[in-house]
């Protein structure tokens, strides 16, 4: 079984269960050369397993007649040695809690190219597909990092200050060739375009807006383009920037998928790790329960893709829908089993779920503590979102997630995972801040994960955290089964807002922290034996 345009025309793929494309491929081809609608810069997991499968989903059903262009500007080789010896297509094995597993072979790529300015037919085709007017939309997953046009130390990224002086001319780097391709739908008559960030970071369409108008204005001071290209794209009726928000979760390709899969026949599944340590394999695995939501801000219109489950909204909704999201029904919950899984010594999310301990108290903060203040977007239901977090989507046994992972920059995350629940209480008449119990105990847990210690007494290493310098210190010589002044120890940095959202003792939660911590370090155990008594 070749996994190729022609290998997928063996009857053996439906024999072997997989769901194949409905489409007449080469008439669907034919049409998106002619009229790109739609391009995706970033090649990775995320795109194949989710966007890819809508649009296959759409032209199966007839909804659309073309399909997408994939663009990968960071990693080529993932273009080079994985889609076109695959011809583009590829298997996404949908990965249920139940342990089942649905294969479906995913054609609806038309066409894949290095956004490489020195690669010159595919910089050509790239040219030519932002100066056609068939084009709607411009989607990005090259992670927030993409979006930087300078390091944390204030240092340009490589090749921006090059983009910079050379203005739209065989661009470097990555937003620097993104904004030579708009510049080439500015001269081409200002041509309209959605430029859409699909990126799992907070108003993302905002940081993409940023990169690129601070680009189109270096270039216009410097006299290097086009006059008028700043006004192109600071006019929403030509080019947007839409918010989205985006939920899936893509592990990388597993070695148990890979087996059902040579298992089956399919030939030639080896992984490819590529020079810039990318992982990428003809296939991606992924859970079944994904969200898309995006602000409808479309210049050029766009094809019903609501039709492929995607939801349209205003750009208040999508804001609603992210802080759903972050601050009650999901990352706080995986916050909580992060620490305490560290602690006591768990490798995997999905097993947390198995502790009838850490199920119980996760239950009680999603939905007890959580809810009375969750914001309501109003297109999805809080409620029915986190029962699919708590009862399939963390314990999915097929999630390699760890609380090792999930635990890194927690300092960073405090905040808005847990401190805008309490500002919701406070803003509340009919709730008191004296019903939150699992909240507090987080950030006391939090505390005692930072000593290194798991609840047997071994250490273990910390996850990687911006604030690690600083917030160690304040229980460095803290021994389990040391009587201390908690108080005097933690105070200062229970005060801190900018950590927890808020001052903890302002907050009137500050002392039960305080109790809390005092008997997690009462000794080895100590841990289970809390968490198991509340």
């Amino acid at each position: 079984m070749k996994l190729t345009k022609e290998g997928i025309k063996s009857s053996e793929w439906s024999e072997k269960g997989y769901s194949l494309p409905q489409f007449d491929f080469d008439k669907v081809q034919k049409a998106t050369k002619e009229a790109p609608f739609w391009i995706h810069f970033g090649a990775g997991n995320i795109f194949r397993a989710f966007q890819a499968n809508v649009v296959q989903g759409l032209l199966n059903n007839g909804v659309i007649d073309r399909g997408l262009v994939v663009a990968e500007g960071y990693d080529y080789e993932i273009i080079e040695k994985m889609y076109k010896p695959h011809d583009n297509v590829g298997v996404l094995v949908t990965l249920k809690s139940t342990g089942a597993v649905e294969k479906t072979v995913v054609g609806s790529i038309m066409e894949s190219l290095t956004a490489d300015s020195e690669n010159e037919s595919d910089w050509t085709r790239l040219l030519e597909i932002f100066r056609n007017p068939s084009l709607q939309m411009v989607t990005f997953t090259i992670t927030e990092k993409g979006y930087l046009l300078k390091n944390a130390a204030g240092i340009m990224m490589p090749g921006v200050e090059d983009d910079f002086a050379n203005g739209p001319v065989l661009p470097k780097s990555y937003i620097g060739k993104v904004v030579t391709l708009l510049h080439e739908r500015f001269v081409n008559d200002e041509l309209p375009v959605a430029m859409v960030s699909m990126d799992n970071c907070s108003h993302n369409g905002d940081k993409l807006f940023a990169a690129v108008k601070e680009f189109a204005e270096e270039w216009e001071n410097r006299g290097v383009c086009k006059p008028g290209f700043l006004s192109y794209v600071t006019n929403e009726s030509k080019v947007s920037f839409p918010w989205t928000m985006i939920d899936k979760i893509t592990p990388r390709p597993d070695s148990k998928v890979e087996k059902i899969l040579a298992d089956d026949g399919i030939e030639q599944l080896e992984p490819v790790i590529t020079s810039k340590k990318t992982y990428v394999a003809p296939f991606v695995n992924a859970e079944k329960v994904q969200y898309l939501v995006i602000e409808d801000k479309f210049p050029n219109g766009r094809p019903e893709l609501e039709k492929g489950g995607l939801y349209f909204t205003d750009r208040e909704t999508v804001d609603k829908v992210e802080k759903m999201k972050v601050c009650t029904c999901l990352n706080p919950l995986h916050t909580f089993l992060a620490v305490s899984g560290c602690i006591l010594g768990y490798t995997l999310i999905a097993d947390e779920m198995k502790d009838k301990d850490l199920l119980r108290l996760v239950k009680r903060l999603g939905y007890e503590e959580g809810l009375p203040v969750v914001v309501d977007p109003g297109i999805i239901k809080p409620k029915t979102f986190i029962d699919e977090v708590v009862n399939i989507r963390i314990p999915n046994p097929f999630m390699p997630d760890t609380p090792q992972r999930i635990a890194c920059d927690t300092s960073q995350k405090l905040s808005i995972r847990f401190g805008e629940t309490i500002k919701g209480y406070k803003k509340r008449s009919d709730l008191s801040l004296d019903n939150l119990k699992v909240l507090p105990l987080v950030f006391a847990l939090w505390l005692r994960y930072l000593m290194g210690i798991n609840d047997s007494g071994e250490t273990f290493e910390l996850s990687p955290d911006p604030l690690l310098n600083e917030v160690c210190p304040v229980i460095a010589d803290i021994k389990l089964g040391d009587k201390i002044d908690v108080h005097s120890k933690i105070e200062a940095l229970l005060k801190r807002s900018e950590i927890f959202g808020v001052d903890l003792y302002e907050a009137g939660l500050g002392t039960k922290v305080e109790t809390y911590f005092e008997k997690l370090i009462s000794g080895p155990g100590a841990v289970r034996k809390l968490i198991s008594e509340m």
